[in-house]
């Protein structure tokens, strides 16, 4: 989206810590913090990169917030899967335009907005009605209306078995606890061909999965993802103190449909 800032679309305040805050415009609203508060009147028909002031004269940058932006600052009830492990998955999953999903373990909805993004349609499973609810909310916030059209989830568990009546899938992705229950109940859904991705916390949640993914599967593999920054000031460059290590391992096979020869 480009132009002008429009109440009701958000926007991302950019302190000179660099610190950022999500908000949503609306035409009497306000951002308040230790800093005092800005008017959402000094950001909306303005362009992004105008700096306002708050009452306490501090400025901040407003932006359009990215979707990294949008998911490590949105409302969640469950914990997400961060933005370092999002698009590793879609690349694994191979996530494109028309691709047919199933996804259990919605949460909050983070994975499921990066695939939409891509272009997929998602069928999820979640048995918590509440984060079904945050899911949808925050893909329609951020996405938009249009994106519930590809977007349908079921209360429903998928430990009990994946409804038949749904239609075969291209890709399935999983993060949920025992993955390795699923995998077996997935291959009467998925295509022949067709990429299974599991998201575990736990290296033995990764060597059950793996366990499972035998038989009438292929190319099975388990990579962890590592993310350091760099510090470059000049000619001054070093690796950050801090980096976001371990999050979870992923787990990708091909499904053949038959035994291999």
């Amino acid at each position: 989206m480009t132009g002008l800032f429009n109440a009701g679309e958000k926007a991302l305040l950019l302190d000179s810590k660099k610190r950022r805050y999500l908000i949503e415009l609306v035409d009497d609203g306000e951002f308040h913090s230790h800093n005092g508060f800005v008017a959402h009147a000094e950001v909306i028909g303005q362009r992004e990169g105008v700096v306002v002031r708050s009452t306490k004269g501090s400025e901040y940058i407003a932006l359009r917030p990215t979707l990294e932006d949008f998911v490590v600052e949105m409302p969640r009830g469950a914990q997400v899967i961060y933005p370092k492990d999002l698009g590793p998955i879609c690349m694994l999953a191979d996530i494109g335009p028309g691709v047919r999903v199933f996804e259990t373990g919605i949460g909050s909805g983070a994975l499921s907005m990066t695939m939409l993004r891509y272009g997929a349609e998602i069928v999820g499973y979640e048995i918590r009605e509440d984060f079904a609810n945050r899911a949808r909310k925050n893909v329609q916030s951020f996405l938009g209306e249009a994106a519930l059209d590809r977007y349908d989830v079921h209360i429903a568990d998928s430990y009990e078995g994946i409804d038949p009546e749904l239609g075969m899938f291209d890709r399935v992705v999983l993060d949920l606890p025992e993955p390795w229950q699923v995998i077996p109940k997935a291959e009467s859904v998925l295509q022949p061909g067709g990429l299974l991705v599991a998201y575990t916390p736990s290296i033995t949640q990764a060597v059950q999965a793996r366990e499972a993914l035998k038989g009438k599967w292929i190319d099975a593999r388990t990579i962890e993802v590592l993310h350091r920054g760099w510090h470059i000031e000049g000619q001054a460059v070093r690796p950050d103190h801090r980096m976001v290590a371990h999050t979870a391992f992923l787990s990708v096979a091909r499904f053949l449909g038959r035994n291999p020869a």
